[in-house]
């Protein structure tokens, strides 16, 4: 049987680690080198026993698989001149944050599991593009996007009612934001 220390840890996990690593720099626990340097081993980690050594002599900082079970409600996206794509069958928590510097972000909702009835999009794109790709029935509120040396395009347009409903929210400084919903093709009978 394979010790639990051994199993392989994923970037939601080590994500988890490094705000709980922020948590304890917030109460004093650690210093900013410490900080540094416990993250970098983190987001390094490849099983749970090298992800939990950065915790270990932190009193109440706990990574147990109990936390990972739960849904996320928060999650962030990261990209800096490359691409983050999350497309067919994945779990959308109540908010997400893309952060983008010259890549690109695309997110394909259309065959997601969307437990909630709002999903919270915030934007912090610095030349990069981010593309949302909306499932039927799904409204969007991109309101709060502010533009800076920019291009908005939603085909979608504003609306209340769908379910889900994604609010859009944050900068976008000399990139591009795309929202759009799937049309399906139509056969042509001869």
């Amino acid at each position: 049987m394979t010790d639990p220390k051994d199993f392989r840890v994923s970037d939601a996990e080590r994500e988890h680690v490094v705000g709980l690593l922020q948590k304890a720099i917030g109460r004093g626990l650690i210093t900013l080198d410490e900080f540094t340097e416990r993250t970098d081993t983190a987001l390094a980690a490849r099983t749970r026993g090298q992800l939990n050594a950065v915790l270990l002599d932190l009193p109440g900082m706990v990574h147990n698989e109990q936390v990972l079970a739960m849904p996320q409600d928060r999650q962030e996206l990261r990209s800096t001149m490359s691409t983050v794509n999350r497309k067919g069958n994945w779990t959308v928590p109540r908010q997400l944050v893309v952060r983008n510097r010259m890549g690109s972000t695309d997110l394909d909702f259309r065959e997601a599991t969307i437990p909630h009835a709002v999903v919270d999009i915030e934007l912090d794109v610095t030349a990069g593009s981010v593309k949302l790709l909306l499932p039927d029935g799904a409204t969007v509120n991109a309101e709060g996007v502010e533009l800076s040396a920019g291009n908005l395009k939603d085909k979608v347009g504003t609306g209340l009612n769908g379910r889900p409903h994604f609010v859009v929210h944050g900068q976008v400084r000399a990139g591009n934001l795309e929202i759009r919903k799937k049309r399906l093709r139509r056969l042509r009978h001869a």
